[in-house]
C-alpha cells in the first residue's frame, strides 16, 4: 500500500481542504486529479515557505482591514443621515427610499460606502427614523441612523 503524499491546495476542494492548506492525499489522487487540474501543487520546501508567508501577509492584511472597519463603524454610527422625499399627508412616501438613496446621501456627506454593504431589508416607504445596518467586513457592521422627512 503506497504512503500518502503532501500537496498544497491551490483552490478549495470538497472533502479535501481549503485553498492554501497542506494536506496528505493518496499519490494517485494527486497525480491523476489534483495536479493536472491545477487544484494543488507538490509540497516542496519552497512552496511550503511561500504559502506560510502568504498566509502571514493575509492575516496582517485582514487585521488591518478589520481595524479600519471598526473606525469606520464608529464614524458611521455617529453620522445622522437625512433624506428628504415627497410624502402624502399620512406620512407615506411617493416612491421609496432605497439603498441607492442612502448611498447618495452618504456621498454628499463625504462618506463613500458601496450600496451592496447597506443591508436594507425592504425599501423605506414612510416618514420617520430608521436604524439601517451596514456590513463593512465579515464581522464588523455599523448601525446607520437614517431620518426620512417630508418635502
Amino acid at each position: 500500500m503506497p504512503a500518502n503524499i503532501q500537496v498544497i491546495l491551490s483552490q478549495d476542494v470538497d472533502k479535501v481542504g481549503k485553498s492554501g492548506e497542506l494536506v496528505r492525499v493518496r499519490p494517485g489522487f494527486a497525480r491523476n486529479y489534483l495536479l493536472p487540474r491545477q487544484l494543488a501543487v507538490p509540497a516542496t520546501d519552497a512552496a511550503v515557505h511561500r504559502i506560510e508567508h502568504e498566509r502571514a501577509v493575509a492575516i496582517v492584511r485582514t487585521e488591518k482591514a478589520r481595524r479600519e472597519a471598526l473606525a469606520s463603524a464608529d464614524r458611521l454610527s455617529a453620522l445622522p443621515i437625512q433624506i428628504v422625499q415627497k410624502a402624502g399627508e399620512d406620512g407615506r412616501l411617493f416612491g421609496s427610499v432605497t439603498t441607492k438613496d442612502i448611498e447618495a446621501a452618504l456621498k454628499r456627506q463625504g462618506v463613500v460606502i458601496d450600496r451592496r454593504k447597506i443591508e436594507l431589508a425592504e425599501p423605506i416607504k414612510a416618514v420617520g427614523s430608521y436604524q439601517v445596518p451596514v456590513k463593512l467586513v465579515s464581522d464588523v457592521s455599523a448601525m446607520l441612523k437614517v431620518e426620512v422627512v417630508a418635502k
